[in-house]
């Protein structure tokens, strides 16, 4: 039986619905928009993930028995909203970045176009979801880019809770890495998977050598021994002694790992294991995969720090109502005035501007007929960033399952090539595109 979503959420939410449908306004037609005002740890660039997973639990965001049970039981809404949850279904509209583009401050990542009440109450499954796989697919993609042609497994399962483990493994797989230790996120999203043994399996023989050869006549001999259970020098010797110079590679997990490393590739090349590969672990983030550049080192496995964030475990994303319909049924702009915490009204494209095929800015169109403008790519010589993630409550399959995040792979290898060098470094810095806010005009669609 599929597990219901619905109350993934935050009580206010509800409470807010119960006050709309008492005081008439449930039912007015309103934007609301995800975005982040800021990169988090000083970033250039951000990466969206998690929109397969958000329109996964949005089909499953119904309110059965046990849960409207729960919420007269606990006297958190009253008959009338209990009578309205019950038929609860979106019925609304979606258009969203896809997964593995890239965002800035502003990028209106997604934007859910539909009544007061049936919008509101996604606020918080929308941002649980894309707040932390968007942090681990941007910490992903430093560490991506620091590790250059060398591949990275993901294998944080360990750091993280259960379900933000398949989550980040997902992530991870969009921004670069090439596998992760997690069976779940292999069987769902067809992530590969990988993983042999740990220092538990040497101590449980009596000899280094008798579980190296274990292993071996298990996996072949062109698995990958853990060395650093005892003395690494004397791991080498041993593993080469068990598998011959065919071994297919060994693991370091602990030491000045670019010293160490260099010392292994000697004592295997010295042996005759010129093509045995050398793995890294050891609580690696993007600026000590950066450090092993010119290291002897074959791949890399990152856990804590990518499951993590890498620093950013959130990325700052909030969900605030840009636009909603007058009681005389023409749309107003809707923005915040807070100090430092003030939101632009107003539906809003989103392009990236390009020269050469590099981008040069993120282009925030506003329009005032509150409709998109799909117009403004031929305008501004630019490519459109929005797609289309549910029209009319009907959820577009093509961006949920293994294709959809295969897809997201590949399509943020292109936009990350998009980029300017610069925003490639890993220091902190500005974003690496200025956010740049056009209004349209209302007749011409230009500006």
């Amino acid at each position: 039986m599929t597990r219901s979503s619905a109350l993934l959420t935050d009580r206010y939410e509800l409470t807010m619905l119960t006050a709309a449908l008492r005081d008439g306004t449930a039912h007015r037609r309103c934007v609301f928009e995800l975005f982040a005002r800021r990169l988090p740890g000083g970033r250039r660039f951000g990466v969206v993930a998690g929109i397969g997973r958000f329109l996964s639990l949005l089909r499953d965001f119904r309110f059965g028995e046990d849960e409207l049970r729960f919420l007269r039981d606990e006297r958190i809404v009253d008959e009338p909203t209990l009578a309205y949850l019950a038929n609860y279904r979106f019925t609304g509209n979606i258009v969203g970045y896809r997964e593995g583009e890239l965002y800035f401050p502003g990028s209106p990542v997604l934007t859910v176009d539909g009544t007061f009440a049936e919008a509101v109450i996604l606020e918080t499954l929308a941002l649980s979801v894309l707040n932390y796989d968007s942090a681990v697919a941007t910490a992903a993609a430093r560490m991506s880019i620091a590790a250059g042609n060398r591949p990275l497994a993901e294998m944080g399962s360990r750091r993280t809770g259960e379900q933000s483990a398949v989550a980040a493994a997902r992530a991870c797989y969009i921004a670069g890495f090439s596998a992760t230790s997690n069976l779940e996120a292999g069987r769902t999203f067809g992530i590969p998977t990988m993983g042999t043994a740990a220092h538990a399996w040497t101590l449980l023989h009596e000899h280094e050598a008798d579980a190296f050869r274990a292993q071996i006549d298990a996996l072949g001999a062109d698995t990958t021994l853990l060395i650093d259970t005892y003395d690494i020098a004397r791991g080498v010797q041993t593993a080469v002694d068990v598998a011959g110079a065919s071994l297919g590679g060994v693991r370091i997990d602990s030491g000045d790992l670019p010293l160490v490393a260099a010392q292994v590739r000697a004592q295997l090349d010295s042996l005759g294991a010129t093509a045995t590969k050398i793995t890294v672990t050891s609580d690696l983030d993007e600026h000590a995969i950066a450090a092993l550049a010119a290291s002897p080192v074959d791949s890399y496995g990152v856990g804590t720090s990518v499951v993590t964030g890498a620093g950013s475990p959130t990325a700052g994303m909030v969900f605030k109502i840009v636009a909603r319909e007058a009681s005389n049924g023409s749309w107003v702009s809707v923005a915040k005035k807070s100090a430092a915490k003030a939101t632009t009204g107003g539906r809003k494209t989103a392009f990236r501007t390009l020269n050469d095929s590099v981008a040069t800015s993120e282009l925030i169109a506003i329009s005032p007929r509150f409709e998109s403008a799909t117009d403004a790519a031929s305008t501004y010589d630019a490519r459109a960033l929005q797609v289309n993630l549910v029209s009319a409550g009907e959820i577009h399959p093509d961006h949920e399952g293994i294709r959809a995040v295969a897809a997201a792979r590949a399509h943020h290898v292109t936009a990350r090539a998009e980029l300017p060098l610069s925003a490639l470094a890993l220091s902190r810095s500005d974003p690496a595109l200025e956010t740049v806010y056009v209004t349209l005009d209302e007749t011409s669609g230009h500006q």
